[in-house]
């Protein structure tokens, strides 16, 4: 069977060194995927799956630009690429874990590509399930412009959502942390209490509060008044409503 020659890429060849290198061998249209909201503790987890079409200038990790430019590029990435996106709630992630949900994320960002990829590009880590060829490149966002482009998409999108969040929830400051652990964050959560939106199985929302969340409202109690509580049979919660909670 003929192997063609592997390609060596090196990291300071610029951010199209790696779909240059596969499109010299035939492997194109090539998918970038990313995603958005990984270490956040509350909001969901965004995840794209973007296949550039031509060139676009400024490409860069996400996470390393303004605001401002990654609302521009993300209009640029939108009107001429191919773009499938994925939003995961934060009930999923707390009944299936979010490892497990970012890598069906991933495969599910792809499937909402209107047609298949002849190469995927992942940033961090190995994807199984994928319908082509693929390779997890370290720090992809960085290095590889399908995957700069989706993490942009992933993030300006998780961005907006989060900011819509902030007018419904605005004791919180989505719009100021988008969901990440701050100190403002951590104040507000022992202030208020989690919201429907916050992941309950994420250790900084578990470690203030135990209970369970019930038709939309909080049945919780903060562990600093637990030992207090421990002997009554009866609990109030914050709208003032009896309310039982799991105490382990």
């Amino acid at each position: 069977m003929f192997r063609p020659r592997p390609s060596v890429v090196r990291r300071d060849s610029g951010l199209y060194a790696y779909e240059r290198a596969l499109a010299r061998r035939g492997l194109t249209p090539i998918a970038g995927v990313d995603e958005a909201g990984r270490g956040a503790c509350a909001g969901p987890l965004v995840v794209a799956a973007v296949v550039l079409r031509r060139e676009i200038q400024g490409l860069a990790d996400s996470k390393l630009l303004t605001a401002a430019v990654r609302s521009e590029l993300h209009e640029q990435i939108m009107a001429s690429a191919e773009v499938g996106v994925v939003v995961i709630p934060p009930t999923e992630i707390d009944a299936r874990g979010l490892h497990k949900c970012n890598i069906a994320g991933m495969r599910r960002a792809v499937a909402r590509l209107s047609f298949v990829p002849e190469y995927i590009l992942t940033d961090g880590f190995p994807v199984p399930g994928l319908p082509a060829p693929s390779l997890a490149v370290w720090k992809g966002d960085q290095i590889a412009a399908c995957v700069a482009a989706a993490s942009i998409v992933a993030k300006v999108t998780r961005d907006r959502m989060m900011t819509e969040l902030s007018s419904v929830f605005p004791e919180y400051g989505f719009d100021e942390h988008k969901g990440y652990v701050t100190p403002a964050h951590r104040r507000a959560l022992r202030a208020h209490g989690p919201c429907p939106h916050h992941r309950f199985s994420f250790v900084t929302v578990s470690r203030t509060f135990v209970g369970e969340w019930s038709g939309g409202r909080s049945c919780l109690i903060r562990l600093e008044d637990r030992d207090e509580r421990r002997g009554s049979r009866e609990v109030r919660n914050r709208d003032g409503a009896a309310a039982i909670p799991r105490i382990p």
